[in-house]
């Protein structure tokens, strides 16, 4: 993937739809622990676009396998088809602004399969601090034809993220003060996967929500570790900021492997090591 390819601004999104070939539009926004966004959409979203649920649609029922498992993909299928998309016609995800939740929706896309899938840089608040214009009209889509291929890469489990932080490079894309373990709001225990280096996220973009120029991401991850022929992984609380901080990579021109279950399944198993602290390899056995 080439720098830049996986996003797009509001103005070349803009242009697109007035194309000859204008992407398919998802409207995945979300918040952690809700509310339900969709009265955000009915109330107003991007004209054409439809919405997904990233809590039902974009993942699969909380439990062994952390709290967003992966969607089953036949079901993830027909929620992309319902949705419009085709096996190669473009697609533009979005969200808020935060960019977690689009990319989540861009990450699954792209590991099953699809040629052409790009994020709205800033979301639907670049959109409007642009000029553009939102739609409340119900929004019906012809049925698309995709029909989604895991990969055999890009994805990790537990074993692979352990073997990653050993043998590669693992980035732990939560904030600072969850990864040292001084707070865990949401999972069994605090702290980090030994050998894990903390790479929040939130450090990928402006105040904004916009991505900080690939120039910059690179050398944000060179300095934590990256180097020619480093392996990659990324995990966060369950797979969502992770996928954020993926699809930052490849802003960054990096190639990197997003470990789904992430914290929430890494935590819940009680044979699995945890670290504390600022020191990537400091552990306590749980």
């Amino acid at each position: 993937m080439t720098a830049n390819s996986a996003i797009l601004s509001a103005a070349e999104l803009r242009a697109e739809l007035a194309g000859s070939r204008p992407p398919v539009l998802l409207d995945v926004r979300w918040q952690l622990g809700g509310p339900d966004q969709r009265p955000a959409y009915e109330a107003g979203h991007l004209p054409g676009a439809v919405y997904v649920d990233l809590d039902h649609e974009l993942a699969g029922p909380p439990g062994a396998g952390g709290r967003h498992p992966l969607p089953d993909t036949e079901a993830f299928g027909a929620v992309m088809r319902r949705a419009g998309v085709t096996s190669d016609g473009p697609v533009v995800v979005y969200d808020g602004g935060q960019g977690w939740a689009a990319a989540r929706a861009w990450w699954l896309l792209r590991w099953t399969g699809h040629p052409d899938v790009r994020v709205l840089d800033g979301g639907l608040a670049a959109w409007v601090a642009a000029g553009g214009t939102v739609s409340a009209d119900r929004v019906t889509s012809m049925e698309g034809d995709f029909k989604p291929t895991p990969a055999a890469s890009g994805l990790l489990d537990a074993d692979g993220a352990a073997a990653r932080a050993r043998a590669g490079l693992l980035l732990d894309a939560r904030a600072g003060e969850r990864y040292r373990g001084e707070v865990e709001p949401i999972d069994p225990v605090g702290g980090h996967i030994p050998g894990a280096v903390s790479a929040p996220t939130t450090e990928n973009v402006t105040g904004d929500g916009r991505f900080r120029p690939a120039d910059e991401l690179r050398a944000r991850f060179e300095a934590l570790g990256v180097t020619e022929g480093t392996e990659v992984g990324v995990y966060c609380g369950s797979g969502v900021s992770g996928a954020h901080e993926v699809l930052a990579l490849a802003v960054a021109g990096i190639g990197s492997d997003l470990y789904a279950g992430s914290w929430s399944e890494w935590s819940s198993d009680p044979d699995c090591p945890v670290a504390t602290g600022p020191d990537p390899h400091e552990s306590r056995q749980p």
